[in-house]
């Protein structure tokens, strides 16, 4: 078979209505990964609704709540080939109340878009989503400057925005030299697929084509392995058959590995026999593969979706408690000591209670503006400690950044998002 093109998870960020669905959907259709029937129907239905110019947003915006209020509220998944790369295409919500969806997407994301409005320049979000990606570990980034039809195709405005929004990028820890920026106007379909008559003064390339230009992300292989569990399933004649994505390190047939915490907190012990990946049998598992695998020794009772599957030799990590730098995005008031929201992390879901917040930090620069505040709220930034209530899988940012980001959620909404810092060992 062919070999297979590499993936990336790419990432549309940005503040509410600067055209992030509008852009996604003009490329999947002038790529041809939608057609004219399709947008046809989405057209009529746009009128319908009184949201004329919407019919490519729509694309991405299948929900009938978000088609009516004209905003995306989920996080929607779309696939998409180009020459070089397969992508999956996460169109991330701008609007405030979603942004917790925002965080989902952004935390398994190797790339952003961020989508800035010509004739709106840099906004609240424009500022959050950015200091966000930046959070959850999203190197890589292009900025696409769209609705340069509202400001008539003129290219000092394309530079006064670009000079505004490296300002911004340098404030979070990104360089600027090292983004490209992208004049466009999705909603005609300038420079998004095909280059522009109206945009004849760039001599860059068009959105495609820095889509490609896109650097291939690290496999972290380096790194000794790490494989969350998703799920576990018992096959007749096989045994015990465990489901999940390599996040760093190499998976070997015949290699010695731990389970962690397992049932009982003290580690399962294995050696893996086989690995499957799209029913095709293979001798290693890299980076990015979903696999499902037999392990001799793992029972069907000794592990359980969130256990981390290691090394024997550099199992992994479970915290006892841990320090994480987080931001607040969503809360109702405000958070104190003793509060006990849910952990997502990984694969696992475990209520941790912060037990101290040690500092509060600006949200763009990262400094330090007060020492053991009371209380946060939204939009700051603070460094706090935490207790899981049962052991947990965790590693240090600076250790295994893969397995040390984790969203905060509470009652059905994500209520802030972080990464740990450090930790105290069980």
């Amino acid at each position: 078979m062919a070999k297979e093109k590499t993936h990336i998870n790419l990432v549309f960020i940005g503040h509410v209505d600067h055209g992030k669905s509008t852009t996604v959907g003009r490329l999947l259709f002038d790529s041809g990964n939608i057609d004219e029937q399709t947008l046809r129907n989405l057209k009529i239905k746009a009128k319908e609704l009184g949201k004329s110019g919407f019919e490519f947003a729509f694309v991405m915006d299948n929900l009938k709540e978000e088609r009516e209020r004209g905003l995306t509220i989920d996080l929607a998944h779309k696939k998409f080939e180009t020459d070089k790369y397969y992508f999956t295409i996460i169109d991330a919500p701008g609007h405030k109340d979603f942004i917790k969806n925002m965080i989902t997407g952004a935390s398994q994301a190797d790339a952003a878009v961020l989508v800035v409005a010509a004739n709106d320049g840099v906004m609240a979000q424009t500022k959050e989503h950015v200091f966000l990606a930046r959070t959850l570990g999203v190197g890589q980034l292009i900025v696409a400057v769209n609705k340069m039809d509202m400001k008539k195709y003129d290219e000092s405005v394309f530079n006064k925005i670009k000079t505004e929004v490296s300002t911004l990028l340098k404030t979070v820890g990104y360089n600027p030299d090292e983004i490209q920026f992208v004049p466009l106007a999705s909603l005609p379909g300038d420079n998004v697929f095909k280059k522009s008559d109206n945009l004849s003064w760039w001599k860059g390339g068009t959105l495609l084509e820095e889509i490609d230009n896109l650097k291939e992300p690290e496999k972290p292989t380096q790194l000794p392995l790490r494989l969350p569990i998703q799920d576990v399933y018992n096959i007749t004649g096989i045994g015990v058959v465990p489901v999940g994505r390599v996040e760093t390190g190499v998976m070997k047939v015949g290699q010695k590995v731990t389970a962690m915490p397992g049932r009982e907190g003290k580690g399962v012990p294995g050696e893996v026999k086989s690995i499957e990946m799209h029913h095709e049998q293979m001798k290693q598992a890299v980076p990015g593969d979903n696999v499902g695998f037999n392990v001799r020794g793992f029972g069907k009772n000794d592990i359980t979706r969130g256990d981390v599957v290691g090394p024997a030799d550099k199992a992994p990590t479970v915290a006892t408690e841990f320090t994480a730098q987080i931001v607040v995005l969503n809360h109702p008031s405000v958070i104190t000591a003793g509060y006990t929201p849910v952990f997502h992390i990984h694969t696992t879901q475990v209520a941790c209670q912060i037990i101290a917040i040690e500092k509060k930090l600006n949200p763009a620069t990262g400094e330090v503006l007060k020492e053991n505040p009371d209380f946060i709220k939204n939009g700051d930034a603070a460094i706090v400690k935490i207790k899981p209530v049962q052991p947990l899988v965790i590693e240090k940012q600076k250790d295994i950044p893969q397995l040390s980001r984790f969203a905060v959620r509470d009652s059905g909404a994500t209520v802030a998002a972080g990464m740990c810092i450090n930790l105290t060992k069980k």
